[in-house]
């Protein structure tokens, strides 16, 4: 990673240490050490990171969205703490260690993703440096892009598909719920702190979209060809739990091909942005030719 990305990387995870403190005088002190526990482990900050490099692109200090992108990563936790749980994926392994419910009780993890959720909107409306206007535009599409048409959605999909051939536009719906629309709106984000214009905005949502199937594809890949130490979680489990992905719909050498399709297409339309767009397109890159 870049340098600056790392020193964007370091802001994030300094601002995440402040926001989720321990409160060791609270008879509920355990809820922000579990918190703690999932929000601070080892993470690539995809999403944060991806506000901070649309501020880059519009000329705004990354330091006015460290707030928004803190929240954005917030909701990204939940939601992978609540995946994990034995009612859904069951998995025993995220981010290199055992996931939260093998840690808490399983109703403690699952409190603590809703913390996550809602801690993450009162953030964004206690954001300072930002008009209010700005704030319900991020509430706006952060909750609209997590919420029944966006990730949660992508989630109900994923689940009622275990055991199930699916086509690949309902696979492809899946994708763009469960993993684009929160690559979406961190963009969208970064676009409304930066006071982007209408067009621009479009653009990046658009984008966004492509490179979110992308990497959910790409994702779906490593699960077959990469292993714990890459991935940090257990692979083969999408298969072993006859889970619809790129790879059981498309195969191996078509999802390499779909991914470099949508990579290619995304680069395209992000080169007629109003200005030019370096580190989204390093981000982009990085995204689509990881090996974890």
């Amino acid at each position: 990673m870049p340098t600056k990305e790392c020193d964007w990387k370091d802001l994030i995870e300094k601002r995440l240490d402040q926001l989720i403190a321990e409160n060791p005088s609270l008879p509920y002190a355990h809820l922000f050490s579990a918190a703690r526990y999932s929000l601070l482990s080892s993470a690539k900050r995809i999403r944060p990171l991806l506000l901070f490099a649309t501020l880059e692109t519009f000329g705004v200090p990354v330091e006015i969205g460290v707030d928004p992108a803190c929240a954005i990563e917030m909701v990204h936790t939940y939601s992978l703490i609540h995946d994990d749980l034995p009612c859904m994926d069951n998995d025993d392994y995220r981010r290199g260690k055992p996931t939260l419910h093998k840690v808490f009780p399983e109703s403690h993890a699952l409190l603590t993703g809703d913390f996550l959720l809602t801690h993450a909107f009162e953030i964004l409306c206690r954001t300072s440096d930002l008009t209010d206007g700005q704030k319900v535009a991020l509430v706006q599409t952060l909750s609209k892009h997590a919420g029944s048409h966006g990730m949660i959605g992508g989630q109900v999909i994923d689940l009622f598909s275990e055991n199930k051939r699916i086509d690949w536009p309902t696979l492809e719906l899946m994708h763009y719920c469960k993993t684009a629309c929160l690559i979406i709106a961190s963009l969208d984000c970064g676009a409304i702190i930066a006071n982007a214009s209408a067009v621009d905005r479009s653009i990046l949502q658009s984008v966004g979209k492509k490179m979110g199937i992308a990497f959910q594809i790409v994702d779906d890949l490593l699960d077959v060809t990469g292993s714990f130490s890459e991935m940090g979680k257990l692979t083969g489990s999408d298969e072993y739990k006859k889970k619809a992905t790129a790879v059981s719909v498309l195969g191996i050498q078509a999802c390499k091909e779909k991914a470099e399709e949508l990579y290619t297409k995304a680069e395209k339309e992000l080169s007629t942005l109003s200005r030019p767009a370096p580190f989204l397109s390093s981000l982009f890159q990085l995204l689509i030719r990881r090996s974890k």
